[in-house]
Order: structure tokens, then sequence, then C-alpha cells
């Protein structure tokens, strides 16, 4: 084999390896080719990625061969795991936001009676994912707190407002084809927009 076909295959082997890859490994890949003509390879391509100003380098780390992203990239990559986790939500999640969208502004009493479940944990982590926010209090007894969604909720879903959700027909149309979110009865089929949050 010629180095020009070696060497897209040294790449695919190790882009495809989550961990490092030894030499005597990579070569056992190839037959009738010396190690030391892979190990040269290596270098190669080792100081191609590093003059090429690519987002990732070929490293000797832990006894083998392994593809990292650049030091100085960690800010970026950092931020795009932030948003993959924001982007994450369990079932109950998902339930309580869609609650929140239809009924706002709710309780968490509310939440609960609709999902028939303990709503605490679920709302913390959709405030600290800035989907939904504290709107003000309900004036009853204990004056319980109110909660709304935010203009994340709505960068989350793309919608550009409150009125560019769902409809509660074609949330049933959805929940026939596949397993039904929640339960669709117990919300209201319009959005109560009167009492909503201005900065919402």
């Amino acid at each position: 084999m010629e180095d020009h076909e070696i060497k897209p295959i040294l790449e695919a082997l190790l882009f495809v390896s989550s961990e490092p890859i030894t030499l005597d490994r990579l070569h056992g890949v190839f037959d009738g080719v010396d190690k030391a003509r892979i190990s040269a390879l290596l270098d190669q391509l080792e100081q191609e990625f590093m003059l090429s100003n690519r987002g990732f380098h070929l490293v000797k780390v832990a006894g083998g061969y392994q593809f990292v992203t650049r030091s100085d990239l960690a800010p970026w990559i950092k931020e795009m795991e932030r948003t993959r986790a924001a982007a994450r939500l369990s079932k109950p999640g998902l339930e309580t936001l869609a609650i929140i969208a239809y009924k706002q502004p709710v309780t968490r009493a509310e939440i609960e009676m609709i999902r028939g479940v303990d709503a605490a944990g679920v709302l913390k982590t959709l405030l600290d994912r800035k989907l939904v926010k504290i709107v003000g209090r309900k004036e009853v007894p204990g004056r319980p707190m109110l909660y709304g969604t935010t203009r994340t909720f709505l960068k989350y879903l793309g919608l550009s407002d409150l009125s560019a959700l769902p409809t509660m027909k074609e949330f049933q149309e959805l929940a026939e084809e596949e397993s039904p979110m929640l339960p669709l009865k117990e919300l209201s089929p319009q959005i109560e927009t009167g009492d909503q949050d201005p900065g919402l």
C-alpha cells in the first residue's frame, strides 16, 4: 500500500476510537506494512494536524495515539454541552412545562393536581434552565407563587410568541399517533393571555 492510502485509514481508525490506540494495534490492521512506517506516518499526521489550524490534534497519550480537541477551544465545547443539556428534558419535565405553558400563571399545587405527583424537583429544574420563572403570587391564603414561561422557553420551542403554541386539537391528534405526553383533558383549550406576565 502507498502512504497516501494508509494515512486516511489511520485517520479513520483514530477518529472512531474513544480511547488511545497503540501502535501495535494500528500496525495489526495492515498486512505487510512495516511498523516503523506506520509510526512515521502517524508522526506526519501529528504534524499536519498541528500546522493546519484544525479544531483537534493527534497526540501520543497513555501509550497510544488519539485525536483530542485543542485546549484553547474548551470554552466553545463547554457552551455546546451547556446548550445540549438545556435541550434535554425528561418526560415529567416536558409534562410540567406544557401545563405551565397552557395554564399560566399557575401554582405548584395546580400543577400537582393535574399531574398527580409532587412537582418541586421538576420545577427547580425548569427554573434552573430558565424555561419558567416566578411571575407573582396568587391572591389566596398562603399566597403561593405563580409560574409562567420565559423567552428562553419560546427559543427552546422555536416560537415567536405564546399564540404560536399548538392548539389542543393538534396536541390530541399527536397523542393519537404517539403515546400521550400528559392528561390533555385537564388542560384549558385556550391560553389565558390576559393574566400573563408581560415579560414572557
